[in-house]
C-alpha cells in the first residue's frame, strides 16, 4: 500500500507542465508512469503502476476533467465524453483480470458509451488461471459469449516505455477506481439538482485516503464496509420488488404485499445511507463516532479461587522491595496472605490478570506496543507519583486502554499516547474509576460508551485533538476535581434525543476546564423545527436556580442520588460565590435540562401516536441528572458552553 505524498508536489508539477490541453499531457518523450511486475507467472507482461495516485491527482482529475459539475444521472455520460478525449481507441494491450484468471488481450475498439473495450486474445496466448480448464479454446468461447466486450475496469494496461499509452492507463485507472470506491448503486436515484462531485465524490475520496493513512479507527472502517455491503444487498432486493410490481398489471393482494415489502426495504436503505454519510463526513464522523463492539471476554475467577498481586518493575532493587513489602505486600497492610508474581512489562501483567487481581506498577518509564484490554474487575495502581510511573504507547494502533470489567480501578499512573486514531481510554461497559492520573492524549481522550460508567477524580487530561471526554447516551459520568485542558473541546456530550437513546447521567464538580481550542463543554443535538416555538414554553420549567451552595439545579427534575463512591465527598464542598465560573455551570445545567425536557416531550408525542395516553412513571423518569458545582471555565477559545446542531 502506498504512502500518500505531499499535495505540494503535485501543485509544483502542474506549474511546471503545460496542462492547457488534455489532463496530464506531456511534451517530454517516454513514459512518466511506473511499472508493476505481476506476481506469480513471469510470462505475463508488466503493467502500468497507477493504483498509488495521490489524493490530489484523483481529486483534480474527477473535478476538472471527468465529472465537473455533473448530476448523478449524468455521470456515465460525462465519463464517456472524457474517455473519448484521452483513451486510445485501439492498438494497446491489457491484462484482463477476474477472480479466477488473468489473460493478455489486445484492444481493437472502444465502446465509450458502455465503458467497454472490444478485445481479442493476444498472440502468443498468455494466461494464468487457478484451474487448468482455461485453455485457448475456452477463452475464445468466453469472449464470444461476451461479444468480445470487456468492462474497462477489468483491464490493466500493459506497460509501454514510449509514453504513448500513459493517458490510456490513467483513464482506465480513474474509471476503475471510481466504480470500485466512489459509485454506489443507488446514487442515480438521489436528488439530481445537486453537484454530484461535491455531494458524493469528494467526501468518499477523502474517506478512502483517510483510511489508507490509518486516520480512521479500524472498527469504524469495518462498520462502513458492513453498511456498504448491506446497502448493496438491500438495494438489489428493492429493485427486484419494484420491477415485479411495475411488470404486474393486476391489483392483487400479492402486489399489495410487495408494495409493503418495498417500502420496508426502502426505509432500511435510507437508514443505512444516513449512517454511511455520517462516516463519510469528517466532522460528523468525529462528533457522532460509532458504537464499537467490544469482543473482550472476561476470564472470571481463577480455577483455584486465588487472587494474585502482580508487581511490575524494570529492575527490582532491595530498597524498593523492602518499601513494597512494608506498604503493600505484608499481611498486616493487606489483611491476608498474598500470592505475588513479578513482571517487567505492565502489558504482560494485565494480560495475566483474573477477576479481583491487583497490579502494582513501580516507578519507571515503560514503553508498550499493544492494547491494555481489561475485561475483569482489576486494579492498576502506581506505586508513587504519576509523573514517576509513565506508560507510553509506541506504534500505531486504534486503542490504548479498553475497559469492559464490572469494576476497574486505575490510579497514580501517567499514560502517554502517540499516532493513534482512537482515544487514550475507552470504557465500553461496566464501571471504571480513574484517580490521580495524568493522561497525555493524541486523538480523543476518554470515551464513555453507552451503558458504561466512569468516575474520574483528581486527574489531569490534555492534548486531545478531539474532545477530552466524550459522553455517550445512556452512560454515567462523574468528574471530580480534574483538569481538562489544551484539547480541541473539553467535554463533548453526544446526542441523546434519538428515541433509541437513553439520557446520560452527568456529575461535574470542581473541575478546571481551560485553554481548550473550542468550548469547555459541547452538547450535540439535532435541529428540531419546534425548538423555537417550544422555547418559551420550556423556559419556565427549565430555568435553573442557584441553591444556597451555589449548585445549579433544574426545577422539575428528579434529583437522583450520586454514586456511592462520591456521595461523602460532595458533602464536603462549601458554598461558592456566584461568579463567572458559576454562570458557566448555570448555562450547562440549563441546556442539559432543556434537552432532557425536549426528549420527554418527543417521547410523549410518540406514545400518544400509538394511543398510549398514560405512560409508566418509570418509563418517563429518564431525566438527566445535572450536578454542576464549582467548575471553572477559563480561556476556552469559544467559551464555556456550546451546542452543535445537526
Amino acid at each position: 500500500m502506498c504512502e500518500r505524498k505531499q499535495y505540494l508536489i503535485y501543485d509544483q508539477l502542474q506549474e511546471d507542465e503545460d496542462i492547457s490541453s488534455d489532463y496530464g499531457s506531456r511534451d517530454k518523450p517516454g513514459t512518466a508512469l511506473g511499472r508493476t511486475v505481476p506476481d506469480g507467472n513471469a510470462l505475463l507482461p508488466d503493467i502500468f503502476h497507477t493504483d498509488c495516485l495521490l489524493f490530489y491527482e484523483r481529486f483534480k482529475a474527477y473535478q476538472d476533467y471527468i465529472l465537473a459539475d455533473c448530476k448523478a444521472s449524468e455521470v456515465k455520460e460525462f465519463i464517456a465524453e472524457y474517455l473519448e478525449k484521452v483513451l486510445e481507441p485501439s492498438g494497446w494491450q491489457a491484462v484482463w483480470r477476474t477472480n479466477v484468471f488473468e489473460v493478455v488481450v489486445e484492444v481493437v475498439d472502444v465502446e465509450y458509451s458502455a465503458l467497454k473495450a472490444v478485445v481479442r486474445l493476444s498472440k502468443p496466448f498468455l494466461c494464468e488461471a487457478q484451474v487448468s480448464t482455461f485453455t485457448l479454446e475456452c477463452m475464445q468461447e468466453l469472449l464470444e459469449l461476451k461479444e468480445r466486450q470487456i468492462p474497462l475496469r477489468e483491464l490493466w494496461v500493459v506497460y509501454d516505455e514510449s509514453g504513448e499509452f500513459d493517458q490510456t492507463a490513467l483513464a482506465v485507472e480513474h474509471v476503475r477506481f471510481f466504480y470500485q470506491h466512489i459509485w454506489r448503486s443507488w446514487d442515480e436515484e438521489e436528488e439530481d439538482d445537486l453537484d454530484y462531485f461535491v455531494r458524493c465524490v469528494e467526501p468518499r475520496l477523502r474517506l478512502h485516503y483517510d483510511i489508507l493513512e490509518h486516520r480512521v479507527p479500524s472498527g469504524l472502517v469495518a462498520d462502513y464496509q458492513n453498511y456498504l455491503s448491506q446497502g448493496e444487498e438491500l438495494y438489489r432486493k428493492f429493485l427486484d420488488v419494484r420491477n415485479n410490481i411495475s411488470s404486474s398489471d393486476s391489483d392483487s393482494e400479492v402486489e399489495n404485499v410487495s408494495m409493503v415489502e418495498g417500502l420496508l426495504l426502502y426505509e432500511k436503505i435510507e437508514h443505512l445511507k444516513q449512517k454511511l454519510k455520517l462516516i463519510e463526513n469528517p466532522l460528523l464522523r468525529y462528533v457522532f463516532g460509532y458504537q464499537k463492539y467490544s469482543g473482550l471476554q472476561a476470564k472470571g475467577q481463577r480455577p483455584t479461587g486465588t487472587k494474585i498481586t502482580h508487581v511490575v518493575s524494570s529492575t527490582m532493587m532491595a530498597g524498593l522491595l523492602q518499601s513494597l513489602i512494608r506498604d503493600k505486600l505484608c499481611p498486616e497492610s493487606c489483611g491476608e496472605e498474598l500470592e505475588i508474581q513479578f513482571h517487567n512489562d505492565p502489558l504482560a501483567a494485565v494480560s495475566a490478570c483474573y477477576e479481583g487481581d491487583t497490579v502494582i506498577i513501580c516507578p519507571g518509564h515503560y514503553v508498550v506496543d499493544g492494547v491494555f484490554c481489561i475485561a475483569d474487575s482489576v486494579e492498576l495502581e502506581g506505586y508513587g507519583l504519576p509523573d514517576d510511573i509513565v506508560i507510553e504507547k509506541q506504534g500505531k494502533g486504534d486503542n490504548f486502554v479498553d475497559c469492559t470489567g464490572a469494576n476497574v480501578k486505575i490510579s497514580n499512573l501517567k499514560l502517554i499516547q502517540h499516532d493513534a486514531v482512537e482515544g487514550i481510554l475507552s470504557v465500553h461497559q461496566g464501571k471504571t474509576t480513574l484517580e490521580n492520573c495524568v493522561l497525555q492524549c493524541e486523538t480523543t481522550g476518554i470515551t464513555v460508551r453507552t451503558s458504561a460508567e466512569l468516575v474520574m477524580k483528581n486527574s489531569d487530561l490534555y492534548g486531545a485533538k478531539g474532545a477530552g471526554v466524550e459522553i455517550y447516551p445512556g452512560s454515567t459520568c462523574t468528574l471530580l476535581d480534574n483538569g481538562i485542558h489544551h484539547c480541541k473541546e473539553g467535554i463533548l456530550i453526544k446526542n441523546f434525543l434519538d428515541e433509541h437513546y437513553e439520557i446520560p447521567k452527568i456529575s461535574m464538580v470542581n473541575n478546571m476546564i481551560h485553554n481548550n481550542e473550542g468550548y469547555g463543554v459541547v452538547l450535540v443535538k439535532p435541529t428540531i423545527a419546534s425548538d423555537v416555538g417550544d422555547a418559551s414554553a420550556m423556559k419556565g420549567n427549565t430555568q435553573p436556580t442557584l441553591s444556597g451552595d451555589g449548585r445549579a439545579c433544574v426545577e422539575g427534575f428528579g434529583q437522583e442520588e450520586l454514586p456511592e463512591c462520591v456521595t461523602d465527598e460532595l458533602e464536603l464542598y462549601e458554598q461558592i460565590e456566584t461568579s463567572e465560573q458559576t454562570e458557566g455551570n448555570y448555562e450547562i445545567a440549563n441546556e442539559l435540562g432543556a434537552a432532557s425536557v425536549k426528549k420527554n416531550q418527543m417521547h410523549k408525542k410518540r406514545l400518544s401516536k400509538l394511543g398510549i395516553t398514560e405512560a409508566d412513571d418509570n418509563l418517563m423518569s429518564q431525566e438527566v441528572f445535572v450536578s454542576i458545582v464549582g467548575n471553572q471555565f477559563k480561556w476556552n477559545g469559544k467559551g464555556s458552553f456550546g451546542t452543535f446542531l445537526f
